[in-house]
């Protein structure tokens, strides 16, 4: 059983969110509390799933979540429309590493290890899906303590984002770059280069423009490096990990080479603040002044002793150029963490879908007009 309630007037109103949770033969009810923008609402979708992180939304609406805890890929349905989830499927089992997920043309594309494996026609056989297909096979190995992400490209082409396997180190690539693959043929294109840790990456829906949230290297301090918001203006460029973070923060441990062009961040986002998913908004049930604006899951910093992020955050962008940083949700109760939201999706409906890679939740943020939410204040 789920109950929201919606409190107060303020930028960012106060929600207590009621979870039932069944473990074994016990029920045992928690209470978090999530502070949610104006206008807003936050449901539980789904729980159970270990640690819920990489989102694909199927054609009809299926919300498939990879998992690194149960080392799967399942599907989530909402049949009667309810908000809530009641049928689940596993479609992938038995994972040795983190999987990156997306959906593209009525078929699963799960990328894992060294391979791509593509389940045709994946929502007509959730039940007992088909074997898949090895449609790539040359990707590096992979790290477990690392992850990649996935995701098809209006010129039809599969986007995989390796990262560098390390806080601070020279990488070899294709490690450190986001990559183009032409499945048709195996054709391999370098994108972007000289990146550190990628899960989140889209497309302007304005423009066609990739944009890519990395994360900064460690161990420099609790302010420092930042994390960053970068564009791909050019195939090929560079975004100066390990030389460079930020604008202007030369790395001590290495030199950057001369004649290196590097490309500084469009944005920079606070130090630790982990940006994981990356999306833009797709739907039309939030307003006109959300509809195609970006969204970034802020994971949150586990290396400081004041916590920041653990949030998703509307990033206002006027020509292209970001111009305001707004908290939509927060889940932060005082200094802990109820949720560290991972991957952020547009439903079928219109409502954002949020995964937590803390308690292996997935979050429905919704949009109520105002006198609806004036008559539950």
């Amino acid at each position: 059983m789920l109950a929201s309630v919606y409190i107060g007037k303020k930028q960012l109103s106060y929600l207590m969110i009621i979870i039932a949770c069944c473990f074994s033969a016990l029920s045992v009810a928690e209470t978090i509390h999530i502070d949610v923008a104006k206008g807003f609402g936050v449901t539980l979708f789904a729980s159970g799933l270990g640690d819920a992180k990489q989102l694909a939304v199927g054609d009809n609406g299926t919300i498939f979540v990879a998992s690194k805890r149960k080392a799967s890929v399942q599907a989530l349905l909402d049949t009667n429309s309810d908000g809530l989830v009641d049928q689940r499927f596993v479609i992938v089992r038995k994972l040795k590493f983190i999987p990156a997920i997306t959906y593209h043309q009525g078929d699963l594309y799960v990328a894992v290890n060294r391979q791509i494996l593509k389940y045709s026609n994946i929502e007509q056989n959730m039940v007992r899906p088909s074997r898949p297909e090895v449609v790539f096979d040359e990707l590096p190995p992979q790290s477990r303590k690392y992850e990649r992400a996935i995701k098809f490209g209006a010129d039809g082409r599969l986007y995989v984002s390796l990262s560098a396997n390390c806080s601070s180190c020279m990488s070899r690539q294709p490690n450190g770059t986001i990559l183009a693959i032409n499945l048709s043929n195996s054709e391999v294109e370098v994108i972007a280069s000289g990146i550190r840790y990628v899960t989140g990456f889209d497309w302007s829906p304005a423009t066609n423009t990739l944009w890519f949230a990395d994360r900064g290297r460690n161990r420099l301090g609790y302010d420092i490096a930042v994390d960053e918001l970068n564009r791909v203006d050019a195939v090929g460029q560079h975004y100066g990990f390990p030389f460079l973070h930020g604008a202007n923060l030369a790395d001590q441990e290495f030199k950057q080479p001369e004649g290196l062009q590097v490309v500084v961040p469009e944005y920079e986002l606070p130090a630790h603040v982990t940006p994981s998913g990356l999306h833009f908004y797709q739907g039309t049930m939030f307003p006109n002044k959300y509809q195609q604006q970006l969204f970034i899951a802020e994971n949150g910093s586990t290396n400081r002793s004041s916590k920041v992020g653990y949030q998703v955050v509307l990033l206002e962008m006027q020509q292209q150029q970001i111009v305001k940083r707004t908290p939509i949700v927060r889940f932060l109760e005082e200094r802990y963490p109820v949720a560290r939201p991972h991957s952020i999706v547009t439903g079928k409906d219109g409502a954002l879908y949020i995964s937590d890679d803390l308690k292996g939740n997935v979050y429905r943020l919704y949009y109520k007009p105002p006198q609806t939410a004036q008559a539950q204040e």
